[in-house]
């Protein structure tokens, strides 16, 4: 494996050091196939445009993790020409960008155990055709990691979450898997595959938006679709079909509200996930499956217009608890659950209220707390994810990152603060009404004995971390599930062909990535998130570039 770059260039000095290079489309013209009225394209079907703008063997609808395998396989293996359609106005990356780049390895000889693993935490709701070939294909993994230059190491440790999430299950899944640990994040990962990408000549367009598959009225096939490019109509022919690498719908009101179980539910991340591939699909008369899944924790919510989205957050002290949203303590406050389930926690339906009552949740905290340290992470730290990477381009970044004392956050009212408890309950019953301020003041109380007398009688917090807070000022953020992304999209098969109602194959379109994940009941694999764009990626350019064009058909 690449520990180094060819350069000899450290994956930190690599990072810092890496070029915004793909900002803007090279060699279109190459791509573009005859434009309105010179005939080469023409068709004389009503359905079909009369003619194709752009025209190419194999298209992929998004630029993410999933985007860039799908294309390098489809141009490399596949030997076919590739175009891709990005959202963005510029070169950004998606999810797997700003993530922390790790991904699921999974030995030859473990393979099997693996795979009942799977079937365990998926509870019969994954079918087994799919865990096989994620299963095969996943053992692939470092060699393609090699064969394309990615620098990582092998680990049996994660950042996030144990190997694999719930390997207690059964006593065999342990260390069933391994992890590919990245020093630089997704952030070196994306460099490095972009690099590839261009060496195989396939081409990025950016500032792509409103998409709409063209799909034939007999057979069903797509052939390509309709796009706004730069805000202009234009029609793409895809002789031999479509891939939807569009990512999940984390900015989407209105389908969170839809289809997760809980709300409001906020996320970090690629503010281009807008769920732009859900309708596409249903149009062309697309299952969709595992729609409530999503891989998330418990974060801070801003709740400021200005910057709609959540943000990981930890005590750099003891001396705070977290209450629901009527002012109780319901849990350990130290196990909360883990990095990437721990929204989980936040699932209690109270009937009282008809509604989640530990959404939002309140972490209170006091000043020894609040002078600590930082609340969040910043540019710049051992864990620079999420959209504030100083990789990104400045127009793609939506914040610089957390202050280095915590005051700027008091003052733009993300840190809730008052001299007094009864004064910081009002603030948070000015915002959530079922707030009870009389139950807060008696659960700060009770705390306080707790901490007094050395033993948590509630939720059995371990006594080293049970410190009273002091006489104030009091703080508080509230706490939303959210942070990494949702999961839901087109149901596919083990080909990654995107299904119908009747879970027949659409022809020509496929689905990867987290358009559609085929993890369900629960997320259960470390760094599967990351392999699922290698995974489905592969899959889905190998058999799309392995089809006949349309029209030889």
């Amino acid at each position: 494996m690449n520990q180094e770059n060819a350069s000899g260039l450290s994956r930190r000095r690599f990072l810092k050091g890496a070029a915004f290079a793909g900002a803007a489309a090279v060699g279109t013209a190459a791509l573009a196939g005859c434009a309105a009225g010179q005939g080469q394209g023409s068709a004389t079907a009503d359905w079909m445009p009369k003619a194709w703008d752009y025209e190419t063997d194999v298209l992929v609808i998004g630029y993410g993790g999933a985007g860039m395998w799908s294309s390098l396989i489809s141009a490399d293996e596949g030997a076919s020409q590739v175009l891709v359609l990005e959202k963005a106005p510029l070169e950004g990356g998606g999810n797997s960008r700003i993530n922390n780049g790790e991904w699921a390895i999974i030995d030859p000889d473990k393979a099997e155990i693996f795979k009942d693993y799977i079937r365990t935490f998926t509870k019969g709701k994954t079918p087994d055709a799919m865990i096989e070939t994620w299963v095969d294909e996943c053992v692939r993994n470092t060699e393609y990691a090699d064969k394309y230059n990615i620098t990582y190491s092998v680990s049996e440790e994660a950042i996030a979450g144990a190997i694999p999430e719930y390997a207690f299950l059964e006593e065999r899944f342990d260390h069933s898997q391994k992890l590919a640990s990245i020093d630089g994040f997704g952030m070196v990962t994306f460099h490095e595959l972009e690099a590839e990408r261009e060496k195989l000549g396939v081409e990025v367009l950016f500032d792509c938006s409103e998409e709409r598959l063209i799909q034939n009225p007999e057979n069903k096939e797509i052939v390509g679709c309709y796009v706004k490019i730069a805000g202009e109509e234009k029609t793409v022919k895809a002789r031999k079909g479509v891939i939807m690498t569009l990512g999940g719908f984390e900015f989407n009101e209105e389908l969170k509200d839809m289809y997760l179980k809980c709300s409001p539910f906020k996320f970090e991340g690629w503010r281009f996930n807008t769920g732009d591939g859900i309708k596409m699909v249903e149009d062309v008369g697309a299952k969709l499956w595992h729609m409530d899944m999503a891989i998330s924790m418990y974060s801070m919510w801003t709740r400021d217009p200005e910057y709609d989205f959540s943000i990981l957050f930890f005590m750099p002290g003891f001396s705070y608890f977290t209450v629901n949203r009527m002012g109780k303590r319901y849990v350990n406050e130290n196990k909360m659950g883990s990095p990437h389930n721990g929204w989980h926690t936040l699932l209690s339906f109270n009937d009282e209220i008809a509604d989640y009552d530990r959404v939002p949740s309140w972490t209170i905290f006091d000043q020894s707390c609040f002078e600590a340290g930082k609340l969040s992470t910043s540019q710049g730290d051992w864990f620079e994810c999420g959209n504030f990477t100083t990789d990104l381009p400045d127009e793609l970044r939506d914040w610089d990152g957390w202050s280095q004392d915590n005051v700027a956050e008091v003052e733009k009212g993300w840190i809730m603060k008052a001299d007094t408890l009864e004064e910081l309950g009002k603030q948070m019953k000015d915002f959530d009404h079922w707030m009870d301020v009389d139950t807060l003041k008696a659960t700060f109380d009770e705390y306080q004995r707790f901490c007094g007398q050395g033993r948590d009688e509630r939720f059995d917090r371990s006594v080293d971390t049970m410190v009273a807070l002091d006489s104030g000022p009091y703080y508080a953020v509230s706490v939303y599930p959210g942070s990494c992304s949702t999961l839901g999209g087109p149901m596919k098969n083990e080909h990654a062909q995107v299904l119908d109602t009747a879970q027949n194959p659409i022809p020509r379109l496929y689905a990867a990535g987290c358009f559609g994940n085929f993890q369900s009941h629960t997320y259960g694999i470390t760094g599967g998130n990351n392999a699922e764009n290698q995974v489905w990626g592969r899959i889905a350019g190998r058999h799309c570039s392995g089809l006949d064009p349309w029209e030889s058909a």
